[in-house]
């Protein structure tokens, strides 16, 4: 039986707020590595000696490094060996992002969902005018930290300024953190404040105590707009940060103490960005993402495909012993165990979608074991890859076509099932859609309540039907839940009353239209 438990110009400011203790140290270590300390100020440390012990004693701790507007393949072609150290060293995690209307691949959404651990659905952000924030309801993973337990040493640093300062819509990380520093860049494609950013954060981490640390660095960003990302101009600029991060690395394995820690180093970028320069849209490259993760108990040189942007502040708050409920994101653990994603060295490219790549495997129609699709009211013909319930990825699917909301579906995970009539219509055919996932008979106590859960996206248009019904012991199925609106990403969850004397259950998910939208399913559990 499945479970639900997955086991997975160039004007500088300086705004930093420290424990009381360390004010001198950090302003003197401030001026040192920026030439310039605008504002200092402090807020107090807990008083109880037994908190300052449970710190002292800590040893698990976390650096998440964030990189603007870095492209992957762009990262592995330049001169980069620190960063391609950390891949070689630990888990490398390609994703895709969402796309309007829930937020636009900007910086704004990308760096606030890595924060806050949760889809811009949640934190609201949109664009970079951040309207509509809710970081009360959602803060970011410092001010979790500092929430859960105010002994933890928090740090972050950048120089664009709304991650770290009020201004221009921030700060993403909140005045509950014990240390920020904002320095204002420019992005223009050359260095920026990046190196002040490095040296602070190489004196923060090696000289001080910190728990759980971010450092931003934008200038790759900036070359991406100026020169765009097949420039070598783009190149260089990935080189030049590689080199930073190397110097923060340096500082943390520095560290008096580091044989006595255990540290997780994550990297990270908020989206990607066109051959050409920019991004905001909905392309593959302004959707693309990545998440680099080494420390104690990652496979060097692993690479993971079930591993998403949302869950960069779940992995750093599990580092710390942070609890992430609430979260969209998922603590790093063993891979997936959704049957769904075993189906991906079987995935096959392109057929009749010409749009998508023709070296991108990432469909098929053939269940995984225990599962099966009931075709038998299905018409004939049609698009290839959408004839019938099809296992595929984000990254093919949402190619079909783009901007109709496929891009939305940020809560499936690797490989999904979905039942697509909009694009199946797209190519003669006779009948209408008519298919039906089916799942295997799972053992159930009779007379009593269990739960099924499962991930969905689901875009609403009459006449359409999806369905999800359930049988007991091979009996007739019964409806339990129909969509009659849209469900955009959503996790659900429908209580099932098990009959007396029943034994076993099987669930289907079926879904009818022609020329409509679309339903994805993904994650199917039952508690």
């Amino acid at each position: 039986m499945q479970t639900a438990s997955r086991a997975r110009t160039r004007t500088t400011t300086a705004r930093t707020t420290t424990r009381t203790l360390a004010v001198a140290a950090t302003a003197t270590a401030l001026l040192a590595a920026t030439g310039t300390l605008t504002t200092l100020t402090a807020h107090a440390a807990p008083a109880a000696a037994g908190a300052a012990a449970a710190a002292a004693a800590s040893t698990d701790k976390v650096l998440v490094i964030g990189l603007d507007g870095v492209v992957l393949d762009r990262l592995k072609a330049a001169a980069a060996p620190r960063l391609k150290g950390l891949m070689s060293q630990g888990l490398t995690a390609r994703s895709t992002l969402y796309a309007s209307p829930m937020a636009a691949t900007s910086s704004g959404p990308g760096w606030s969902t890595i924060a806050t651990g949760v889809w811009p659905d949640k934190h609201g952000v949109k664009d970079n005018t951040f309207t509509g924030k809710n970081y009360a309801a959602h803060p970011d993973f410092l001010t979790r930290a500092e929430n859960a337990n105010p002994a933890l040493h928090t740090y972050a640093a950048a120089d664009w300024e709304p991650i770290t300062s009020t201004d221009a819509g921030g700060p993403i990380f909140s005045a509950k953190v014990d240390k920020r520093l904002s320095l204002k860049g420019d992005r223009d494609g050359y260095e920026g404040e990046d190196p002040k950013i490095a040296a602070a954060a190489a004196a923060e981490l090696r000289d001080q105590d910190p728990d759980a640390a971010f450092v931003y660095f934008g200038q790759v960003d900036g070359a991406g707009h100026s020169y765009g990302a097949a420039s070598q101009k783009y190149l260089d600029a990935i080189a030049r940060v590689d080199a930073l991060v190397g110097q923060v690395l340096d500082a943390v394995e520095a560290r008096p103490t580091y044989a006595q820690e255990n540290w997780k180093v994550l990297v990270t970028t908020d989206h990607g960005h066109t051959d050409a320069g920019g991004h905001g849209g909905s392309t593959i490259q302004e959707r693309g993402t990545f998440v680099i993760a080494k420390g104690p108990g990652i496979p060097a040189g692993s690479v993971r495909d079930d591993v998403k942007l949302v869950d960069v502040a779940a992995i750093a708050l599990d580092q710390v012993h942070v609890p992430t409920t609430g979260l969209d994101g998922l603590p790093l653990a063993a891979a997936d165990a959704d049957p769904f994603d075993a189906l991906r060295p079987s995935l096959r490219t392109r057929v009749d979608e010409t749009g998508i790549g023709s070296a991108v495997k990432g469909f098929t129609h053939t269940p995984p074991a225990g599962w099966s699709v009931d075709n038998s009211r299905m018409g004939s013909g049609g698009v290839t890859e959408w004839a019938g319930r099809a296992f595929a990825t984000d990254e093919f699917w949402t190619q079909a076509q783009r901007d109709q909301w496929r891009e939305l579906n940020v809560r499936s995970r690797d490989v999904f099932a979905v039942a697509d009539s909009d694009e199946w219509d797209d190519k003669a055919h006779t009948g209408s859609f008519d298919s039906t996932l089916v799942s295997p008979r799972w053992a159930v106590p009779g007379g009593t309540t269990r739960v099924l859960r499962y991930r969905t996206h689901y875009r609403h248009e009459s006449p359409q039907t999806a369905q999800v019904l359930v049988a007991y012991d091979g009996g007739a199925p019964t409806v339990v839940k129909s969509y009659t609106a849209d469900a955009v990403a959503r996790n659900e969850a429908v209580v099932l009353q098990v009959p007396a004397g029943a034994t076993d259950v099987q669930v289907r998910f079926r879904y009818t239209g022609t020329n409509n939208w679309f339903w994805t399913v993904d994650d199917v559990t039952l508690d």
